[in-house]
């Protein structure tokens, strides 16, 4: 049972973006990369992907240490599509849903993420709604783990969330669908939910 809640922390992808990790599996498998899946999933990947996700390497590293699996030539454009495969929609009536709950509730988002999948979504984003900065304007602040160089589930991303915003954990909610970012907020004593096929919009959040 949830306590008196303040703020709420949303994950971007899995709660408010559609995401289907085994599309960029299936992607990488038809280049070539038969075992894609043991270096990425929901619950685990390999230390390259989180480096990328904190901004310690770039794009083109990012992209040049994938074209190391292959023995043929793989382009710039192949790995993207492939590696932003997994990235589908952002419904319409959880913009609704967010707009409702911003009227009630100080909202902020923290995503894992990173520059090849930010830049993807939100050109999504505005070909969908008409603005790239959807989100900014929903959220009272929005926080990008490759932009601010931390990733969940790690104590410290949280906590710059908690200080920048003077948050008090006891009344704040985390909501994402990964169990292990879950586990990192309740080391800091912040509430949470995690999402497992249930639509955020039918969370009773007020």
């Amino acid at each position: 049972m949830l306590q008196p809640i303040s703020a709420i922390i949303f994950d971007l992808g899995g709660v408010i973006l559609n995401l289907d990790y085994n599309l960029t599996v299936e992607a990488f498998r038809n280049l070539g990369k038969e075992n894609f899946d043991q270096l990425y999933a929901q619950s685990h990947q390999d230390k390259i992907f989180d480096r990328f996700e904190t901004g310690e390497i770039s794009a083109p590293e990012f992209r040049n240490y994938m074209r190391g699996f292959y023995e043929k030539p793989i382009s710039d454009f192949q790995i993207d599509n492939a590696w932003n495969a997994m990235l589908l929609d952002l419904p319409k009536h959880r913009v609704t849903f967010l707009e409702k709950i911003a009227k009630q509730k100080r909202i902020f988002l923290f995503s894992n993420t990173n520059e090849i999948h930010f830049d993807a979504f939100r050109k999504k984003i505005a070909g969908d709604f008409g603005t790239p900065d959807l989100l900014e304007s929903l959220m009272e602040k929005t926080y990008y783990s490759h932009l601010a160089g931390r990733r969940k589930p790690n104590v410290d991303a949280f906590q710059l969330v908690i200080d920048n915003h003077k948050l008090n954990p006891a009344e704040t909610l985390f909501i994402d669908d990964s169990i292990q970012h879950i586990e990192g907020a309740k080391k800091l004593g912040i509430q949470t939910i995690h999402l497992t096929g249930t639509d955020i919009s039918d969370l009773n959040l007020l």
